[in-house]
This record gives C-alpha cells, sequence and structure tokens, in this order.
C-alpha cells in the first residue's frame, strides 16, 4: 500500500498557479520549490507537484495534454462542510479559475467543481461522516455515478 501520493501536473505560469492555489489556502514546501517545480501540500500524505510545462516534458516521452479542449484527469479533494465547496469554488473563479461543472447535490454529498488557470479540473466536495444512506449505493452503483 502506498504511504504517499505526489500528483505531477504540467502548469504554464508557476507563479501564477501558486497565486491561485495559494488564495484556495494551500501551501507549498519550499525545500521542493525552484523556478521549474514548487510542492503544494494537500495534507502530510498527499502532494501536487506543479511543473512548469517544459520541465514537465522531461519526465515522459508522451505529448502533454491540451487542457483547454480535452481532459486528463479530475482532481478532487474533500472539505468540512457544504459551504466550504462553494467557498472554495467562489475562491477559484474570483482568481482566475473557471466553471468546470454544476454543482451536484446528493443529500448525503455535495459538489462542485472549478478549472485552474491552466485547465487541469478540480472538484471539491463534502461526504457527511454518516456515510452514504444504503439506497444510494444499492444495486452496486457508485454514490458519485450520475443517471
Amino acid at each position: 500500500m502506498a504511504n504517499q501520493l505526489f500528483l505531477n501536473l504540467p502548469v504554464q505560469d508557476l507563479k501564477r498557479s501558486v497565486d491561485f492555489f495559494s488564495s484556495l489556502g494551500f501551501t507549498f514546501n519550499q525545500d521542493f520549490t525552484d523556478e521549474n517545480a514548487t510542492c503544494m501540500v494537500v495534507n502530510e500524505n498527499a502532494y501536487v507537484m506543479l511543473l512548469v510545462q517544459d520541465y514537465f516534458k522531461t519526465f515522459t516521452r508522451k505529448d502533454v495534454a491540451d487542457n483547454t479542449g480535452s481532459a486528463e484527469a479530475i482532481i478532487a479533494y474533500s472539505v468540512d462542510s457544504r459551504e466550504a465547496v462553494d467557498e472554495a469554488v467562489r475562491t477559484a473563479l474570483a482568481n482566475g479559475g473557471s466553471v468546470s461543472e454544476d454543482p451536484h447535490d446528493y443529500g448525503f454529498m455535495y459538489n462542485h467543481s472549478f478549472q485552474d488557470p491552466d485547465g487541469h479540473l478540480w472538484e471539491v466536495f463534502w461526504m457527511d461522516p454518516a456515510g452514504a444512506p444504503a439506497e444510494a449505493t444499492a444495486g452496486g452503483e457508485s454514490a458519485g455515478q450520475q443517471s
């Protein structure tokens, strides 16, 4: 089982990305920060490495996705309340992000999403600590699966 998670994302403008995610309350580990990259701390075991696109390219032989027209992944993180979900999205939009999807309210779970300035898709969600009601997961469907 993995002990830590590092997600690597290409960015066009490192300072713009740091400013954007700082506005959302994220912090950065300066020990892993230079002109090519920074380490955004999600929690003590999860990090997002924001890598300038040319530097990102040195880690892969594949083409780097153009996030303006295609999706590579949806990165989701939880917050403590429904209000915090909406506040995170408002903050993202006010600081250079754009709308991704409309909010979804499943009763026991609420989520909303945005795109960061580089077009990466982010979903912010709150889930009731009591968990999903039995009928929400009946039939093997995932709680967040839409019909």
